[in-house]
């Protein structure tokens, strides 16, 4: 028995009513707009030839207000599988054209369904977010579709990687999603996310506000923190998302994919001297250690515009996936305030969840002192740091470069919260203050009362740095594994690197922490 003709033509004819979503003249409107189809992102994400789509001819069942003959070729939503550099990836991918991407009980059932495969398969999300929110004729089956969404959120956190690129608009509860997930990208152009708009501020506080204060990439990448990469347009989003993805696992129970060198390169680096300022109040450029550090300066920095006190990012070091968290002098000194706490907490997090070893370069003079710091809970936002490095149980790596003060200094890693081995440069200080305030406190009236303050002062402060705050004398008691030239850092750290990869490390059997949120 063969197909007949006429099967066959009903098939594709139907095929291709899904296809064209909302018609060619929507589409091509997006076109001009500079962005793509909900298909097209699909295309250009994976491999040619590997997308399976699933539930494409599910279409609107429900007889919701209003909507009753109305037909929405697959719900507004493409959802299915496919391959990024030969590893399985899944997907979905709102389809503005189709009712503006709203979402209704079939929509969010596809969603969930390609969720509960991942969970299954233990295999990576990619979300594309372009969505007029929910579907108001639908009612509650749209907001009971939306927890259903949210709460298969929470069970693939920890478990899979999940990364949400926000293509278009992401507004109200569907503005939660992409924030329960690991990673958000946002583009440039077209894209936006709040939670009220400015019309309901308007009517709620009388305050006038655009779109682009609210909810645009600039805001969300620079002041709310919510979004971790700025994409220039769709094509852009999808590299990054791929990027990102080949410095992760498929699921928390493999390892990176590492790259390790056979032939380990454990040469000092001359060069690596050159980049540290004569004088130690002046600010050093911690990119420019980074980029000698990891192998071909190829460095992904996460929430590059937010909290830029503090860099974090993945590399590879002698071909180990790593996470680096470094303080960055040159942005108010390099404290630790609210904002930088809680970016480096969330990036620690998602490396010990998804076995990243933790490379940390420390240069930090405490946390940043101030009235509207203390109100704003920097206790609370400071235990994050502590609370996500103690709990982190893969290899943690720290390097000592500078300044390491008070509580800050275990802030960033050291031994006492757990790092595997913990290396100082000559030009490390380690003490609960800087000599200067320390100098002052302890000898003020010893200095007033001198003959030369000036002169005892700055002796005084010689003595505290060469004696107190000595990284020698932190090694002599054992707080650090040694202290080594600027020039051995790469090699000291990729050889512990390959040493650390077999850690194991228990704990207390117990639900979870209970994080200082």
């Amino acid at each position: 028995m063969t197909v007949s003709k006429e099967l066959l033509q009903d098939l594709r004819e139907r095929r291709k009513l899904v296809a064209e979503g909302g018609g060619r003249d929507k589409i091509d409107e997006r076109h001009k707009k500079g962005q793509l189809s909900a298909r097209e992102r699909i295309t250009a994400l994976f491999q040619e030839g590997t997308f399976q789509e699933v539930g494409r001819l599910i279409t609107h069942q429900a007889r919701a207000f209003g909507m009753a003959d109305k037909v929405i070729p697959s719900d507004g939503i493409v959802v299915g599988t496919g391959y990024i550099d030969g590893r399985q990836v899944a997907t979905f991918s709102q389809d503005f054209t189709v009712s503006a991407g709203t979402l209704g009980k079939m929509h969010a059932e596809k969603m969930v369904a390609v969720m509960q495969y991942c969970l299954r398969m233990g295999v990576p999300l990619v979300a594309f977010k372009d969505s007029g929110g929910a579907r108001i004729q639908e009612g509650v089956d749209a907001l009971s579709g939306y927890g259903r969404v949210f709460y298969h959120n929470v069970l693939l956190s920890g478990v899979v990687p999940q990364i949400a690129i926000i293509a278009g608009p992401c507004a109200g509860g569907a503005a939660y999603s992409p924030a329960l997930m690991d990673f958000t990208i946002i583009t440039k152009e077209n894209a936006f996310m709040f939670i009220t708009g400015p019309q309901v501020i308007k009517a709620v506080t009388g305050r006038n506000v655009t779109m682009d204060e609210v909810g645009s990439a600039a805001v969300h990448a620079s002041v709310s923190g919510n979004a971790h990469f700025v994409a220039e347009d769709d094509q852009h989003a999808i590299e990054l998302a791929c990027k990102l993805l080949s410095f992760l696992p498929s699921n928390n129970t493999e390892d990176p994919p590492h790259q390790p060198f056979e032939d380990m390169d454990l040469s000092n680096d001359a060069e690596m001297d050159s980049l540290i300022p004569e004088d130690a109040s002046d600010p050093m450029d911690v990119r420019l250690i980074i980029d000698r550090l990891v192998d071909g300066g190829d460095f992904l920095e996460v929430h590059a515009a937010w909290a830029q006190n503090i860099i974090v990012g993945f590399a590879r070091i002698e071909g180990i996936v790593v996470g680096l968290i470094c303080n960055n002098s040159k942005v108010k000194a390099g404290a630790l305030d609210i904002d930088a706490a809680d970016k480096g907490a969330k990036f620690i997090r998602v490396c010990n969840v998804f076995n990243i070893p933790l490379v940390t370069l420390v240069d930090v003079p405490g946390f940043l002192p101030g009235i509207d710091q203390e109100r704003g809970g920097i206790i609370r936002h400071g235990a994050k740091m502590l609370f996500a490095y103690a709990s982190a149980t893969v290899p943690k790596i720290t390097i000592i470069l500078r300044k390491a003060y008070g509580g800050s200094y275990l802030a960033m890693c050291s031994q006492e919260m757990g790092a595997d081995f913990v290396y100082a440069w000559p030009t490390a200080q380690i003490a609960v203050m800087g000599a200067e305030g320390a100098v002052n406190i302890l000898y003020s009236k010893e200095i007033k009362g001198a003959e030369d303050p000036k002169a005892m002062a700055a002796e005084l402060t010689k003595q505290y740095r060469n004696e107190v705050a000595s990284p020698y004398l932190a090694a002599s008691k054992g707080y650090i594994t040694d202290v080594i030239e600027p020039a051995e850092t790469r090699s000291a750290i990729a050889l512990s690197l390959r040493k650390t990869l077999s850690k194991r490390e228990l704990r207390p059997p117990k639900k979870h922490g209970d994080i200082p949120l």
